[in-house]
C-alpha cells in the first residue's frame, strides 16, 4: 500500500504556464549580444507583427488574441510560439485535448521549444499523467536548465510518483536558481519528503 506524503499547510502550488514572448531577431545569447552571422531583416518600428499584436491582446485577456495567434500561424509569424500560447489559452478554458494538440503542434514546429515542453508537462500534471509530466519537465530542463520553475514542478511530479530522493534533488536544483526569499516552499517540501 502506498504512503501518503503530507505536504505542509495547503502545500506548495506548482508554477503555472509560461507564455512565449516575442524574441528579438538576431539575438542569440542571454547577454543581448548580436549574432553577426544572422540574416538581416528590415523591421518597421511603428508596426507590431501579428504575433506581437496577439501577445498584447493576450496580456490584456482580450478574446481576439486567439484569432490573432491563428492569423500569425497562417502568415508564418512565430508559428511555434503562437501554437504554444494557443495551448495555454485552451488549457485555461479546460479544453485539455485542444491544449495538448496546440502544444504538440508547437513541438512539431520546434522540437526544442522549452516553453511548449514545460506547458505540456503542466497540463499532464493537472490531469494526473505523472510519467508524461515528468518526461516533459525533464526535456524542458535539458533545453533551458536555468528556468527554476521546471525543477520545482518536476519535484512535485516526482513526489506524486513516489520518487522522493529524486524530488529532493530537483528541489535543491530549484533552490540554487532562486533567491533565498523564494526558497521557503522548497524547504518545507524537502522537510516533508525527508520525514516520510
Amino acid at each position: 500500500m502506498g504512503k501518503v506524503i503530507a505536504f505542509p499547510g495547503q502545500g506548495p502550488e506548482k508554477f503555472g504556464y509560461k507564455p512565449v514572448a516575442k524574441k528579438r531577431p538576431g539575438i542569440t545569447d542571454k547577454n543581448g549580444q548580436l549574432n553577426l552571422f544572422a540574416g538581416a531583416k528590415v523591421v518597421s518600428l511603428n508596426k507590431l507583427s501579428t504575433f506581437e499584436e496577439a501577445l498584447m491582446m493576450d496580456e490584456q485577456q482580450d478574446v481576439a488574441a486567439k484569432e490573432l495567434y491563428l492569423k500569425a500561424i497562417e502568415t508564418g509569424d512565430s508559428v511555434a510560439d503562437a501554437y504554444c500560447n494557443l495551448g495555454i489559452l485552451e488549457s485555461q478554458h479546460k479544453n485539455t485535448t485542444s491544449a495538448i494538440d496546440y502544444f504538440t503542434k508547437s513541438l512539431k514546429e520546434d522540437p526544442r521549444h522549452y516553453e511548449a515542453h514545460y506547458n505540456l508537462a503542466n497540463l499532464y500534471a493537472e490531469v494526473g499523467n505523472w510519467m508524461l509530466a515528468k518526461l516533459h519537465y525533464e526535456l524542458s530542463i535539458t533545453i533551458e536548465p536555468q528556468f527554476p520553475n521546471s525543477y520545482f514542478n518536476l519535484a512535485l511530479t516526482l513526489a506524486m510518483n513516489g520518487e522522493k530522493k529524486e524530488a529532493v534533488e530537483a528541489l535543491f536544483q530549484y533552490k540554487k536558481l532562486v533567491p533565498i526569499s523564494e526558497q521557503q516552499s522548497a524547504d518545507e517540501l524537502i522537510e516533508s519528503l525527508s520525514e516520510g
